[in-house]
């Protein structure tokens, strides 16, 4: 497998960002629908921009269109009865991804997530990031937030779409034939494993951008635990190994494997100026705490570390050598933790594009500048003995986790 996807010209790439810029782009699109929407998320939720989101599915259904939702089970673990009901009378197909069953996530084996967030339309418009169905200024642990989600995602044309559309059918198939068997219905089940070798039609849109969304190569980076085990942590380092003058990752959650680490601090050493944005406010035990032990080498190398403390950040996003002859930007829905990078299937696209690069490294530039604080050596060293004792114990139950699953990281 090739460390890095295949970067064809002729793309048309918009970048989007928040759910601002998300949501509308996308509901003009579900509304635009003639043929097949395919939608696959983490968490679908129902406030808000995800209401209107569902209440799009919903009228393209109704004109027929054929629609097919894919939610994850631990993300959306179910469909509330009213939604049901509307999806269902409007021929909205909806499926989750590994329900969790009675042990819930105590056994490894359901460590493995869909947390890629893809949408396919017509076969010819595709979006892709870091956004789940979920308004920006509500959150189901948390509550109303006062400011929106750092995140982003892009709407694409060209070449990718197809790879996005392959993907999101093999994988509605396969879980239709597992249902089948699950049901005995063995007959079907055989049959939907051959559908999901097979592509469905879809429609090339040859048409030259206008405009700022024009971007003259992009491909589609995935993971899974079939073809694509590590595609995404290879084409970061190949990415970081090539850089000459500036790297800058923004994170959610961040706890890169060894190689990765090396890398980042390889490419510090050479003079190039590696930035990080990480997340800067509490959300989960393990990912906040888990994160810290790392910091010290990363800072000592002379990498900059910045936590943004506006909001929850969200963003899996990176861009390298923005203004400079060989850019490279990526923006999708894959972590640098174990989780990401071993575990779930993740979808992320890569752009090779100066105009692109430049302006996602605008936005993460105004993000570390004004709503973010860097942290230096001398912060670490005034975290309290137990805030520290906290980040080991994070850190040793992150590792005890990897080693459940067998892998190595």
């Amino acid at each position: 497998m090739k460390s890095h996807p295949i970067l064809r010209d002729g793309h048309q790439i918009k970048l989007l960002k928040g759910g601002a810029e998300f949501f509308p782009e996308l509901i003009r699109a579900l509304d635009a629908a003639r043929s097949h929407v395919q939608l696959e998320t983490y968490i679908f939720d129902f406030h808000g921009d995800g209401a209107q989101v569902a209440a799009a599915l919903e009228r393209a259904g109704r004109r027929g269109v054929r629609v097919w939702v894919v939610v994850d089970g631990v993300g959306t673990p179910k469909l509330s009865e009213d939604w049901r009901v509307r999806f269902d009378q409007a021929g909205v197909e909806w499926r989750v991804y590994s329900p969790l069953g009675a042990m819930g996530l105590l056994i490894p084996s359901r460590w493995r997530r869909l947390h890629r967030k893809l949408c396919v339309i017509d076969g010819h418009l595709a979006f892709c990031g870091g956004i789940n169905i979920l308004d920006d200024l509500h959150d189901p642990k948390h509550g109303a937030l006062k400011s929106p989600r750092l995140d982003y995602a892009v709407c694409a044309k060209g070449a990718l779409v197809q790879q996005v559309q392959e993907t999101a059918t093999q994988l509605w198939w396969r879980m239709q034939a597992v249902r089948n068997v699950r049901q005995q219905n063995f007959p079907e089940a055989y049959s939907a494993f051959i559908a999901a070798g097979l592509h469905l039609p879809w429609i090339h849109d040859a048409q030259h951008a206008h405009g700022d969304t024009w971007v003259a190569r992009a491909g589609l980076l995935l993971r899974d635990n079939l073809l694509n085990r590590s595609q995404i942590e290879k084409a970061y380092r190949r990415a970081i190994g090539l850089a000459r003058h500036e790297i800058v990752i923004a994170n959610a959650y961040f706890l890169p494997g060894r190689k990765l680490r090396k890398a980042l601090i390889h490419a510090a050493q050479r003079g190039v100026r590696v930035r990080l944005l990480l997340q800067g406010r509490y959300e989960y035990f393990m990912q906040y705490h888990a994160a810290r032990p790392v910091y010290r080498q990363l800072l000592e190398a002379g990498v900059e570390i910045y936590e943004y403390s506006e909001s929850f950040l969200h963003a899996k996003v990176a861009v390298i050598d923005a203004s400079h002859e060989r850019p490279w930007a990526t923006v999708g829905s894959s972590n640098l933790d174990p989780f990401s990078l071993l575990l779930a299937r993740e979808a992320n696209v890569v752009v090779a594009d100066s105009y692109f690069a430049k302006r996602l490294h605008e936005g993460l530039e105004q993000a570390m500048s004004f709503k973010s604080q860097r942290i230096m050596p001398q912060t670490l060293l005034q975290r309290s003995q137990f805030q520290r004792g906290m980040d080991w114990v994070a850190f040793g139950l992150m590792r005890f986790a990897i080693w459940l699953t067998g892998h190595r990281y």
